[in-house]
Order: structure tokens, then C-alpha cells, then sequence
């Protein structure tokens, strides 16, 4: 019988990044007793028209810990500020550390090629974290033993449904997330700072009406599902076999659906 107990790390960039494009997963991931968690790279200090640096950082970790309780899931604080998301060696040993600490066998992330260049070089860290979890002579922060086990990437679907430039994300699997949007919904609230925020910056009516637009929209496009997240496996080399595919086995196919189109 397949063990799910599996240890899920989801890594988004800011707080509530998870919530909006990776959570539903998430959760059901968590609902067949896998082990979850939950960390954000940036701290979100950018993210205000309100509030000075110090008071944003201090009110979104307090909604990052919210949403991480509210999901069943350990909290992982974030290592750097907003647009300080780059590909570069600091960043890269500490995320390093926390991966090796975790020993995840499943990570959820960004894609590589998202509208906002701190979602994309968050992904680019998370993978190349992962690929150095067994490497002994790469050094960490802090020093942390190497792990040696199978580990799968997935790729979640970009805000807005398409990349940087303009290109449609077409998923290689789709999740039925319809069972917990409420649950997504309550998850993405806990970041009661950011109503404000994206009404002024982004042009939102409501951020929960408009994360659930997306996963509608992606549930309409998986011919299977109201609503639905979306992923892309990373490549298996160096990280587990070809055909591993962990999301899949743990939530069955009825919750999991290849996309025939791709």
C-alpha cells in the first residue's frame, strides 16, 4: 500500500503567494496525512501603501503564521525583502539549509517564468537547493547534513495565467481544488493587509474574488473540474525517478488529471 505520509514543502515568494496559487494542493495534500510546509522567501516589506518597512514585515509574518496554523503546516520564516530576490550565493546556502532540514519529498513552487522576476529567481533557488541537498562539499547556512532522498518539483500555475510574456500556461497535470476552495479562500484571508494593498496597486475588486477567478479559470480549461490548480513537474534528473510522480499517487486520479492537450 502507498505510504502518504510524505513531507510536502511549498515555497512561494511573498506571503500569500502560496495561498493564491498553491494552497488548495496544498491542503489536500495535508488531508492524507502528509506532513506540510509552508515558507515564503520574501518578507512582504514592499507590499503596503500604509505602513512603514518594519510594520509590514512584522504584520504579514503574523498572517504568514496564520495561514501556515490555518493549513496544518510548520512555518518557515523568509530570509530576504521584496525585489532582493536574486540568484546569488547568501540566499542560495540558507534556502539550502532549510531544505536539507526539511528533507521534503515533494516541493510546490513558482514557475521559472513569471510576470515578477522575484518569482522566477524564487524558483530558480528553490531548484537549484534542491538539486545540492546531497552535495557534502556544498557549504550551507547553517551547516546541515546532506539528505539523500527522492525529491519531486512541481511547478504551479502563474498569476494571471501566462508568463512574462503573455504566453498561456498550459499545465502538464491539473488538481481538483473545487472540495477546499472555501478552505483557500479562509487561508488566503488571513492576509487581511493585503485587501488594501492589491485594490490600490493591482486594480483588484476583492483579492479572494479574484484568486477564485483564476482557479475557475483553470478548472474551465482542464475540461474535469470547476475549479482546479495547475502544475508542471520539474525534470526528475537528479532528483528522482522518470516516472515519479508523487502529487499523483497520494490524491489518486480521480483528484488528479492529466492534461490530454499538452
Amino acid at each position: 500500500m502507498e505510504d502518504n505520509r510524505k513531507t510536502v514543502l511549498a515555497v512561494g515568494t511573498h506571503p500569500d503567494d502560496i495561498e493564491f496559487m498553491m494552497s488548495g494542493t496544498f491542503m489536500l495534500l495535508g488531508s492524507m496525512g502528509c506532513d506540510l510546509h509552508y515558507m515564503n522567501v520574501a518578507n512582504g516589506s514592499c507590499g503596503t501603501s500604509e505602513y512603514s518597512s518594519e510594520d509590514i514585515i512584522r504584520i504579514r509574518r503574523e498572517e504568514g503564521i496564520n495561514a501556515a496554523q490555518y493549513a496544518g503546516a510548520i512555518f518557515h520564516g523568509s530570509l530576504v525583502d521584496d525585489l532582493e530576490v536574486y540568484y546569488e550565493s547568501k540566499t542560495l546556502r540558507r534556502l539550502s539549509a532549510v531544505i536539507r532540514e526539511i528533507a521534503p519529498d515533494i516541493i510546490l513552487t513558482h514557475g521559472p517564468n513569471e510576470y515578477m522576476e522575484d518569482h522566477s529567481n524564487t524558483c530558480r533557488l528553490v531548484v537549484t537547493a534542491a538539486f545540492s541537498r546531497g552535495m557534502m562539499n556544498y557549504p550551507v547556512d547553517p551547516p546541515t547534513q546532506v539528505v539523500d532522498n527522492d525529491l519531486c518539483l512541481y511547478h504551479a500555475m502563474p498569476y494571471g495565467l501566462t508568463d512574462g510574456m503573455r504566453k498561456p500556461f498550459i499545465p502538464e497535470m491539473f488538481v481538483d481544488v473545487g472540495s477546499v476552495l472555501d478552505r483557500k479562500s479562509e487561508m488566503l484571508a488571513k492576509h487581511k493587509s493585503q485587501k488594501e494593498w492589491l485594490d490600490v496597486s493591482q486594480g483588484h475588486d476583492s483579492y479572494i474574488h479574484t484568486m477564485q477567478e483564476i482557479t475557475g479559470q483553470m478548472g474551465e480549461l482542464s475540461g474535469h473540474f470547476e475549479y482546479a490548480e495547475g502544475w508542471i513537474r520539474h525534470s526528475h534528473m537528479g532528483f528522482c525517478g522518470p516516472e515519479d510522480d508523487p502529487v499523483r499517487d497520494v490524491l489518486g486520479s480521480d483528484i488528479v488529471k492529466r492534461n490530454s492537450s499538452r
